[in-house]
């Protein structure tokens, strides 16, 4: 074979070798592109917390409807909730809620007896409860804390009876508050932890309870309206560990825009798989063109 006619084959494999670097190259850009220029996946939102409670004394019981704020579908309902009562801490997306309590029994579609809003921040926690006397009564937002200084328990004190208008609190003989006026609550207040006999005395009458105040818990004492006119009390367990969200329900989903699957690098696969082939032929065929001959025998 001449070397003129071996020039144009040579020529063919050096074009293939480029070719196979060039589809290599744009194969391995475009396969990166995507990973180096996407938007990164917006944080998840955080939730919040919220319970709901009846503290009003001569309030017959209720039904009680959480409604995120402007959608008419009731996401929560608690049927024929008495006094005293206090539902679960029930996890929520953040944003505005509404609370609307209607007579035990009513229509969902009746017009609620009292409503309110109420705006669930992330990792925030609430009590909306209904307070005072049965012509007064009103829902009130408590907003609950969820940690506590460290080494310490934090107690505070919801005064619910009506009977005993007043009531002095005292937990292992060290007076928490005095003269607590009906439908009012203290501030947290932190504590040595241990087991505290908490009392309560109004209008001649005492109710005591031991509760378990160990390191980081968070507890509310509700004074509530006893039998045969006595006084009660209720421990309610805000949080059970420092900076620990309370145990609730399920988080109940509003939609949401997922984020775009990435795209699939199956065709720049093909790409880089076919560039390193054609540079492969092409340098090995400009190998054996250019390879020495040895001279015949």
């Amino acid at each position: 074979m001449t070397l003129r006619s071996a020039a144009p084959r040579a020529a063919t494999f050096l074009l293939a070798s480029v070719a196979g670097l060039v589809m290599l190259a744009m194969g391995l850009v475009a396969a990166v592109a995507p990973a180096a220029t996407a938007a990164p996946a917006p944080a998840k939102a955080r939730d919040g917390w919220i319970r709901l409670a009846h503290f009003s004394p001569n309030t017959p019981a209720v039904d009680v409807y959480l409604y995120s704020f402007g959608d008419p579908k009731a996401m929560i309902v608690l049927h024929h909730v008495a006094y005293g009562a206090v539902s679960p801490y029930e996890k929520v997306k953040v944003g505005q809620y509404t609370v609307a309590m209607r007579g035990a029994g009513a229509k969902a579609s009746s017009p609620p007896v009292l409503s309110t809003t109420v705006q669930i921040t992330p990792d925030g926690a609430y009590t909306v409860a209904g307070v005072g006397p049965n012509k007064g009564i009103k829902l009130q937002v408590i907003k609950d804390r969820l940690a506590t200084p460290p080494g310490k328990s934090l107690v505070r004190v919801i005064q619910a009876s009506l009977r005993h208008p007043r009531v002095t609190v005292s937990a292992a003989g060290h007076v928490l508050v005095h003269n607590l006026a009906f439908s009012h609550m203290t501030s947290y207040m932190a504590v040595k932890p241990g087991d505290w006999m908490v009392s309560a005395r109004g209008g001649g009458k005492h109710a005591g309870k031991t509760v378990a105040l160990t390191a980081g818990t968070i507890h509310t004492v509700v004074v509530l309206d006893g039998a045969h006119g006595n006084l009660q009390l209720t421990d309610l367990v805000d949080a059970a560990g420092s900076g620990v969200m309370p145990a609730g329900g399920a988080g109940t989903g509003f939609g949401g825009t997922a984020p775009a699957p990435a795209p699939s690098p199956l065709p720049w696969i093909a790409v880089v798989a076919g560039g390193v082939l054609c540079f492969g032929a092409g340098a090995y065929g400009l190998r054996r063109r250019t390879a020495p001959r040895h001279a015949a025998r």
